[in-house]
């Protein structure tokens, strides 16, 4: 018999859309898994890859509001990701940027995390996640602050859980670290760069396209643009929308959500992308790129992996990094990249993207994921329950 696997991920909805999902999708492509989450809500979309597919769920799947985000019952998620039973599996795959890293599992299963990010408002966003919430301060600030101690400790707990961590950047690898103290294989994540068309004419706007919400300090580049004058275009939705159409100008425009091909069609034909999160990869400043797109943005995190600096690579620049998360420091980058503008070279900016396209994820994944099982399961010849008494093929072999 072949081995059975389960894919782990935190929740599905129509809303969710961002790398993480593009992971399951392509693991999926390439792995028949069964599909495990906290909540399911793509299975009845229509429009989704996923509809019709069975997927297990957890108890918070019948919680109201449950579908407008599971998050809000952040104390109750460590608690329903341990209730989904995989005894069943041979290979657990999770992709994890919460508690999907939680599940148990038995000790002759074979437990793989991709992990996209250490749970950010546990660790690196705790004290900006107390700044913006109204349970932030007062007594119900001190509750707030206990409970994400206690979530902290469950956290590094349940990373003991896994056998094997991949990371989506060296930057994350690196959080991986000094969170949980394990070592992660660095496996970037699958981008179908076949979706982007290179376009060597701009228009003459700036575009940032992300979820507006409080990290993503997209008013500190509304800001910016207030006082630059130049057109910005902002392609997302969040929870800040009505706070940024507010303090936009007739200079910016405010588009709100839009479907892949309007998104596509703006980072083709902007004069540059903007952005001043620090990611743990940022896949948008990729997609930019291979659009022949150069990128402005704040120097850290997984950045420094995606962007070349065209002041320190004169021959293959791909954008400008700037060093604080101010609205000075983006002005004088924008005013800088006014006057190298015309040094990129759309040419390259795809050259540099190639090593994110999905075929390299397909290829290093499923070679990681073979050589883990041969290393856990060759410890359990002899056992009845073995995998090795299956006659089962490697996943190259049976889904490549």
């Amino acid at each position: 018999m072949p081995l059975k696997y389960a894919l782990v991920h935190e929740w599905l909805t129509p809303k969710a859309t961002g790398g993480s999902e593009l992971v399951v999708r392509e693991i999926l492509k390439h792995i028949d898994a069964d599909l495990y989450a906290l909540i399911d809500f793509e299975s009845t979309n229509p429009e989704s890859y996923l509809f019709n597919r069975a997927i297990g769920t957890t108890f918070l799947q019948h919680f109201p509001l449950a579908r407008r985000g599971v998050q809000k019952y952040l104390p109750l998620l460590p608690l329903a990701i341990e209730q989904l039973d995989l005894r069943a599996y041979d290979v657990i795959l999770s992709s994890s940027h919460a508690v999907a890293k939680g599940v148990l599992t038995g000790p002759d299963q074979l437990h793989i995390c991709y992990c996209h990010t250490p749970m950010r408002y546990a660790w690196d966003l705790t004290f900006e996640y107390l700044q913006s919430s109204l349970a932030g301060s007062g007594v119900a600030g001190v509750l707030t602050r206990y409970l994400l101690h206690r979530l902290r400790q469950w956290d590094v707990v349940s990373a003991n859980r896994v056998d094997y961590f991949i990371a989506n950047s060296q930057h994350t690898r690196a959080r991986i670290w000094r969170c949980y103290r394990r070592h992660a294989r660095v496996i970037y994540p699958p981008i179908d760069l076949d979706r982007f068309q290179m376009q060597t004419e701009k228009q003459d706007f700036y575009l940032t396209v992300c979820r507006l919400v409080s990290y993503k300090k997209i008013s500190l580049i509304v800001n910016a643009f207030n006082q630059l004058g130049r057109p910005l275009v902002v392609i997302g939705t969040g929870s800040q929308m009505s706070q940024i159409k507010h303090m936009a100008k007739s200079n910016v425009q405010i588009l709100g959500w839009q479907p892949d091909e309007v998104v596509q069609q703006y980072m083709g034909q902007a004069k540059a992308f903007v952005y001043m999160a620090c990611e743990d990869l940022g896949m948008a400043l990729i997609e930019a790129q291979a659009c022949g797109t150069p990128v402005i943005a704040y120097g850290a995190g997984g950045a420094l992996e995606t962007v070349r600096d065209i002041r320190q690579h004169p021959d293959s620049g791909t954008g400008l990094l700037f060093s604080t998360q101010t609205e000075t420091a983006l002005i004088e980058a924008v005013q800088t990249f006014e006057q190298l503008n015309s040094r990129f070279d759309p040419q390259k900016m795809q050259s540099h993207v190639a090593q994110f396209d999905r075929k390299r994820f397909e290829q290093e994944y499923l070679e990681f994921v073979e050589r883990c099982q041969k290393k856990q399961f060759s410890s359990l010849r002899g056992r009845g329950n073995s995998p090795l008494n299956r006659e089962n093929p490697s996943p190259s072999e049976k889904f490549g």
